[in-house]
């Protein structure tokens, strides 16, 4: 992404795309942005799609399996193990390449399911977000929360690291001992 937003030398936008180039950032391509909109778009990402629907409607899914009364090794797998699946597939070629890569039974799913579960209120609900970040109120809250020593940031760790999903995972993936390999986090070294 490149973002200029002074320009003293009439030579900004084109010696930041020499050090893109440079550094390798154009083998993929770079997107001429604002910082305001890649903060509010990254900020929207990580607090909607990305980190907080797919956490916690994985955690949700999962306790809907148990309590039903499925085994939480399936509910596992089915709400959690699965989603490296659907994420490379939607990486790799977008959503059309998920629908045409999943089974019929899924596709049919997805297609029904998918819009009953997020509907217009859902929407409405993300929006709001949106305008929390635009607005500033998100950050202004961050930082409040940051100021008070991160006191729900600590009992959301406690909560994810003792949901049952957690303590199944820990023993479903230490018999999957390849996934160790490359692994992205190791929380031993901090």
């Amino acid at each position: 992404l490149l973002a200029v937003h002074q320009d003293p030398s009439g030579m900004t936008r084109h010696i930041g795309l020499a050090y893109g180039a440079a550094i390798g950032a154009a083998r993929a391509g770079i997107i001429e942005t604002t910082f305001k909109d890649e903060c509010e778009t990254d900020l929207f990402g990580e607090q909607n799609p990305l980190c907080g629907i797919l956490v916690y409607s994985v955690l949700a899914a999962f306790e809907i399996l148990v309590e039903a009364g499925y085994p939480p090794e399936m509910a596992y797998f089915e709400c959690s193990h699965e989603v490296k699946l659907i994420a490379d597939l939607l990486y790799q070629g977008g959503v059309t390449a998920v629908a045409y890569s999943i089974s019929t039974n899924a596709k049919y799913g997805m297609h029904t399911t998918g819009p009953a579960l997020i509907d217009d209120a859902f929407k409405e609900r993300m929006r709001e977000s949106l305008r929390r970040i635009q607005s500033g109120e998100y950050a202004k809250d961050f930082l409040l929360e940051n100021i008070a020593g991160a006191p729900f940031l600590g009992k959301r760790a406690e909560m994810l690291a003792g949901h049952p999903i957690e303590k199944v995972g820990v023993q479903l993936r230490a018999m999957m001992p390849w996934l160790a390999k490359g692994k992205l986090v190791d929380q031993t070294k901090n």
